[in-house]
């Protein structure tokens, strides 16, 4: 699997990937703390923590401006669709929106933006997050919720069934009711894009996303 960067890309094509629209919403801290993690499986995958009213002093976490400490707030973690990424607009809005109420650690998917490898569409993603919950944790978080959207919200299902993914709570937001629906126009779009060399080479160029060329073995659950 190649961990190097995508680098910047434009998007030629609709393919939803934006679940908000909310471009009023305050923005989140100003410096957010970037760390690369790795997974199970070997895959580094880029994430970014904002501790919205949260201190980080030097190299641990303390507590916020009210004296409570860390592990009561509890810590949100975003997992964003098909062709998003940290630093994309929308998913940077919805961690503006969600640090009013926890610090929020963000993550790309494999396959998308400066993270390795390659994306599967939804299958090893849950080793991503898994590594994300195990980044708020270590950060001294008790209280952890995954939100997902799209893609990420079968993500987020798929892990909360794990029996030691130890979630306080989980949100799925238009997350696919079933693998291979095509009962869409965005949603065939998306399959030329998976299962198509041309398609693939589109997602490379034009979205800034490495799909891996594997089919499903087996089909994930």
């Amino acid at each position: 699997m190649s961990a190097g960067p995508a680098g910047d890309v434009t998007r030629s094509f609709d393919i939803p990937d934006s679940e908000t629209g909310d471009r009023t919403a305050p923005r989140p801290p100003a410096n957010p703390l970037r760390r690369f993690l790795s997974t199970e499986d070997g895959v580094n995958i880029e994430a970014v923590y904002d501790p919205g009213s949260v201190v980080y002093n030097a190299s641990h976490l303390l507590s916020d401006d009210s004296g409570k400490p860390l592990g009561s707030h509890p810590a949100i973690v975003v997992a964003h669709g098909f062709t998003g990424g940290v630093d994309r607009p929308h998913v940077r809005r919805v961690v503006a929106a969600l640090t009013r109420y926890g610090s929020v650690v963000t993550f790309s998917f494999r396959g998308h933006g400066r993270s390795g490898g390659h994306s599967t569409v939804g299958d090893r993603e849950v080793l991503d997050l898994a590594a994300a919950v195990q980044w708020a944790r270590d950060l001294g978080h008790e209280r952890v919720v995954t939100v997902g959207f799209s893609m990420g919200g079968s993500v987020v299902l798929r892990h909360a069934a794990l029996p030691d993914a130890g979630i306080d709570a989980v949100v799925s937001v238009s997350a696919p009711a079933r693998w291979y629906y095509r009962g869409t126009a965005p949603m065939r779009r998306l399959h030329w894009l998976v299962t198509r060399p041309a398609g693939r080479l589109v997602g490379r160029y034009g979205f800034g996303t490495r799909i891996h060329h594997r089919e499903w073995d087996p089909v994930p659950p």
